[in-house]
């Protein structure tokens, strides 16, 4: 079993920046690729970035190339998702999860371990 909790999320203006973390406990976290996805009112969860196991390769979602990142920090068991220039369509519930693959997939199906969710919210 993989444990992931999020943190980071908030309410934040257009054009701003966040920062979520998920850290990782039970198994080996340089185990699992990582994934971000999020799920807006309404609307289907869809993957935002994604993370090889050593961090070496990263896939993102077209819309936010340019303005998000991602980022593995093995020694802590942490995965981040680095956010600027924040749109209002980026509000979201933002959930990190974990696949035993060595890329990061883009399906849903391919994770294994899910979070619990962090709101993030950008106001005008």
């Amino acid at each position: 079993q993989v444990q992931l909790v999020e943190s980071g999320g908030g309410l934040v203006q257009a054009g701003g920046s966040l920062r979520l973390s998920c850290a990782a406990s039970g198994r080996t976290f340089s185990n699992y690729a990582m994934g971000w996805f999020r799920q807006a009112p309404g609307k289907e969860r869809e993957f935002v970035a994604g993370i090889s196991r050593s961090g070496g390769s990263t896939a993102y979602t077209d819309s936010v190339k340019g303005r998000i990142s991602i980022s593995r920090d093995n020694g802590k068991n942490t995965v981040y998702l680095h956010m600027t220039s924040l749109k209002i369509e980026d509000t979201a519930v933002y959930y990190c999860a974990a696949s035993p693959g060595v890329f990061a997939p883009m399906k849903r199906s391919e994770y294994d371990y899910w979070g619990q969710g962090t709101q993030v919210t950008v106001s005008s």
